[in-house]
């Protein structure tokens, strides 16, 4: 059989900080910009119904395919991986087994720190791409409906986000917990996507600390996040060395695929702590050899244990119920798509042998009623068509079968009986 002859699946294709470490999701990390190129060429080739996700913690791509090697060559092919290292560390997700993942992803139960919902904007706005470059489809749009309505639900109904634990919120805990008089420590905050951000907003809401820099390489982007964070100072990209070295803490967030700080940002002999958010890591490695300078990245970040982890914990079992009740909601929505074409068509014959009797008997018989007979046989197809549904969701019913067999009994012709139509 050839790749052409095979029908399509759902797949997730990707790697995490579950087998991959903070360097080789790095290699596979995939820029906003080649995202959108990837998305083009996805659309181009024929593939209907496809986004791409790359966080510090995963690179992964969902799409239907006949083959998960379609989703992996773009993967490849637009981050700076090969095929062998991806198989060492990745995942392959396939139907349902795709959907629960995004769930669990959505509701925050594979985040690298459990609960972190930072990754929900992230899916979010994922999607909005896609949708907006028109690589998604209908299947994925109900689909992405639910994670983010589970998502909400698991947010308010459980303690799985109980207290504030994630990347960003990490650093600041990491700096609480080892850095003496943190808040008179000087802090630069350097890159400004959606981790730069919640880092700042956290600094400013879980310290006292008022010497807070911010620069990011659009300019105008950080003046409109102290035009509502007014405690901020912000320079600009040019005084980047300057203010390296004038600083106690840096934070690095930039999402460049290259270091934004190397050794030439930073004077021989210089005291500093460097927290890289980045992925991939935007810090030169080679800083972590450097005298007076501690570097540390996510992974040592998410190791940071805190108390309210235990707490939601304990929440997990309450969490994948909510989950569960979404994906029945899913499954639902897939078999009345699947079955509903059948349905309309078995109505349509039984109404086209309806017309015809009632025209046949009004002929025949004197004073025929047909208004009546009209009521009574418009009834009679309800309850048989109700009764096919019925046994279509049946879960001991083989769906394709049924249709199969209904169609040849009443002549129905091109019923779509696939389910990613």
């Amino acid at each position: 059989m050839s790749l052409n002859d095979l029908p399509l699946k759902l797949y997730n294709v990707g790697l995490s900080y579950k087998k991959a470490d903070v360097k080789m999701r790095g290699i596979f990390s995939i820029t906003k910009e080649d995202q959108i190129e990837l998305l083009k060429e996805a659309k181009e080739t024929g593939i209907d119904g496809i986004f791409v996700v790359s966080t510090c913690n995963r690179t992964e791509i969902t799409g239907f395919a006949k083959h998960p090697f379609e989703l992996i060559s773009l993967l490849v092919k637009y981050s700076k991986g090969n095929v062998e290292d991806f198989i060492n560390v990745s995942n392959v997700y396939k139907n349902k087994d795709a959907v629960k993942h995004l769930f669990e992803i959505g509701v925050g139960l594979d985040s690298q720190i459990l609960g972190d919902y930072e990754i929900v904007g992230q899916l979010k706005n994922s999607f909005i791409q896609a949708k907006k470059l028109g690589t998604t489809n209908a299947y994925l749009e109900r689909l992405m409906n639910l994670v983010l309505q589970a998502s909400k639900d698991v947010k308010n109904n459980t303690k799985l986000s109980s207290g504030t634990t994630s990347v960003s919120y990490a650093a600041i805990q990491y700096i609480i917990d080892n850095i003496p008089n943190y808040n008179e420590k000087k802090i630069l905050n350097f890159g400004l996507g959606d981790i730069g951000k919640n880092t700042c907003k956290n600094i400013l809401e879980y310290t006292k600390n008022n010497n807070v820099t911010l620069i990011n390489r659009t300019h105008d982007k950080a003046l409109e996040f102290k035009n509502v964070h007014s405690a901020v100072t912000v320079k600009d990209i040019s005084e980047l060395p300057q203010e390296v070295n004038n600083t106690d803490i840096l934070i690095v967030s930039t999402g460049a695929n290259f270091p934004t700080i190397t050794p030439e940002h930073i004077q021989k002999g210089k005291e500093l702590l460097i927290l890289d958010l980045s992925m991939p890591e935007n810090v030169d490695i080679s800083l972590k050899n450097q005298d007076g300078i501690t570097l540390i990245n996510v992974d040592e970040l998410s190791k940071i244990t805190d108390k309210t982890i235990e707490t939601r914990k304990q929440e997990i079992p309450i969490a994948e119920k909510i989950i569960l009740k979404y994906k029945e909601e899913f499954n639902d929505w897939i078999s009345y798509r699947k079955f509903v074409p059948a349905v309309n068509a078995l109505k349509e014959s039984l109404k086209t042998i309806q017309t015809n009797e009632i025209s046949f008997q009004s002929k025949k018989i004197d004073n025929f009623n047909e208004e009546q007979a009209e009521i009574i046989t418009s009834r009679m197809i309800q309850k048989i068509t109700t009764q096919f549904v019925k046994h279509l969701k049946d879960d001991k019913t083989t769906v394709d079968q049924s249709i199969e067999v209904v169609s040849q009994i009443f002549n129905l012709k091109e019923l779509s009986l696939n389910e990613n139509d």
